[in-house]
């Protein structure tokens, strides 16, 4: 799985060194690696050289995303926290991870925030950019929950000093590039890759038998038993020039996705003659993304949701791996294009493609896995089929090789923690959970009053459940407990990481961006809840 920063040293400096004694890059760093003179900077994340130094970001990542919010604040951002945790005891802490005697506090130097709204990050951010909201800006929307594209459209120029989210990026990225070109200028970047679903990378593990090459059980082998190293040409100072420019690979190697590459030759022309292209530069001759309304043609063009040559196109070639027929389910959309104009007149339907697995042709509403029970396209899998035996090393430690109900942990026996269940008059124990609420943050809004407290009868006695689509920020009163401002719904979870997600190199089980990876698995804490008393201060 990936992490970053990948290693304990620059990676732009490794590269220079391999270059220096004339190896060849992945044999030099499978070299240091096996010999430990380099390390994972995973392995040591409390070593100064590899604490994370910069945060941009444009959403409530502290308090909603980020599960543990107390040991963000003050352990990556050093502020006043309430954290009361005790650290894990010898005989529990982690054998292969560096533990320190004292855990740094504040390892972040900036937190840069892009937002409209007052959030956790907003309050806590050194630098707030002032955003421009929905109906100041050019933008796309489109998720997998509905199967529409809806344009943002501006009703007014955004106000006083706000920007788009697109204009914030460009004017960053050139001002960054102006000081790049003294301060870095053309650098070599050595950079691991996981082994990625869709590539050869998840058959790396036949049998789901993991050979370790630190205990000499295999071999160290790049793309196998180890990442995928690949040196990567940086030119810190045409980062503005290249984000504003469509790159000359999209034609030269194709967009590939789901295992599927499509020859957009015929749209980059079409982006070239509609939008123009950029003079001079390292995009000079390229088609221009210089505009957000350029920028959203541009995706709407490169992809087969919303291009229907490159959905037929695309079905074409998955029919020569699969050999089924397929392309049919976008054959009466070839001539479909739909621009962003097509977008700010309505919403937009999308043409059924090889990117999703639902199929939209007749009419018909998305829904997953329908081109693989109609039409026979095997699915993603080892087998190719439905998959339910996991037939590998760690799940079999884990005893999860079948779907099986695992009981939450009883954290009591084996930790001590309280039990679950009333403590007299004034306090109860639960289990706490904050989830994703998938449907209620990329569909619709369901965070009202009305909506706050809910009784189930499908919630197991003890449990409470909070989605973590809203946050806490305004009108907190002061927590009796520590005499601070009081946390929000996240104060009380901590991160679980379970190593069965950490599985890679076997099928299904392989990364791949924003489908899987390492989740944060927020589930069952334990949380004492007391009653307060009826004074509340702010």
């Amino acid at each position: 799985m990936p992490s970053y920063p990948q290693f304990d040293r620059n990676p732009l400096d490794l590269a220079d060194d391999a270059a220096a004694g004339g190896e060849e890059a992945s044999a030099y760093i499978t070299r240091k690696l096996s010999a430990g003179e380099l390390g994972w900077a995973c392995e040591d994340p409390d070593a100064a050289e590899n604490w994370p130094r910069c945060l941009l970001w444009r959403a409530n990542l502290l308090g909603s995303s980020g599960k543990g919010n107390e040991y963000f604040l003050k352990h990556l951002l050093g502020t006043h926290t309430s954290l009361r945790a005790q650290e894990t005891p010898p005989d529990l802490r982690p054998r292969d991870v560096a533990w320190r005697n004292e855990a740094p506090e504040g390892k972040l130097d900036l937190l840069l925030a892009l937002d409209f709204r007052m959030t956790s990050s907003t309050l806590l951010a050194d630098v707030v950019l002032p955003a421009a909201t929905w109906y100041e800006k050019h933008d796309l929307s489109s998720t997998d929950m509905h199967p529409f594209v809806h344009a943002f459209n501006p009703a007014i120029d955004p106000p006083w000093e706000t920007r788009s989210d697109f204009a914030a990026f460009t004017a960053i990225a050139r001002r960054c590039s102006e000081l790049a070109r003294e301060h870095l200028g053309v650098r070599r970047d050595l950079v691991a890759t996981a082994l990625q679903h869709d590539t050869p990378g998840e058959t790396a593990q036949p049998l789901g038998t993991v050979d370790d090459w630190r205990t000499g059980d295999i071999a160290p082998q790049p793309g196998r038993t180890m990442p995928v190293f690949t040196v990567v040409e940086r030119d810190y100072g045409a980062v503005a020039d290249k984000l504003t420019a469509l790159g000359p690979l999209t034609e030269q190697l194709g967009l590939t996705t789901k295992g599927v590459t499509y020859r957009p030759d015929e749209e980059v022309a079409r982006l070239a003659a509609t939008g123009g292209v950029m003079l001079g530069g390292a995009g000079d001759g390229r088609p221009a993304l210089d505009t957000d309304a350029k920028m959203a043609d541009a995706i709407l063009a490169l992809s087969g949701s919303t291009n229907g040559r490159l959905a037929v196109q695309g079905f074409r070639t998955a029919e020569q791996r699969v050999g089924q027929p397929l392309a049919h389910l976008a054959e009466g959309s070839e001539e479909r294009r739909i621009t962003f104009a097509d977008t700010q007149a309505q919403p937009v339907p999308v043409i059924t493609s090889p990117e999703w697995s639902g199929s939209e042709t007749g009419g018909r509403r998305y829904a997953a896995f329908t081109t693989n029970v109609e039409e026979l396209k095997p699915w993603h899998t080892l087998t190719g089929r439905m998959h339910f035996l996991l037939d590998h090393d760690w799940i079999h430690e884990f005893g999860e090789t079948l779907p099986i109900y695992r009981p939450p942990l009883d954290m009591h026996r084996l930790f001590g923690e309280p039990e679950i269940g009333p403590d007299g008059a004034r306090q109860v124990t639960v289990r706490y959970l904050t989830p994703h609420s998938k449907w209620s943050i990329h569909s619709e809004y369901q965070d009202n009053l009305v909506l706050r407290a809910i009784v189930s009868h499908r919630m197991p006695t003890g449990t409470v459940y909070v989605h973590h689509a809203q946050e806490r920020v305004v009108d907190v009163p002061i927590a009796e407990a520590s005499g601070r401002r009081g946390g929000i719904h996240n104060s009380l979870t901590r991160i679980l990481i379970k190593p069965t997600h950490l599985i890679g190199g076997y099928g299904q089980l392989s990364f791949a961006f924003n489908y899987l990876g390492p989740t944060g698995n927020q589930r069952d804490e334990v949380t004492v809840i007391r009653r307060r008393s009826q004074e509340v201060t702010y």
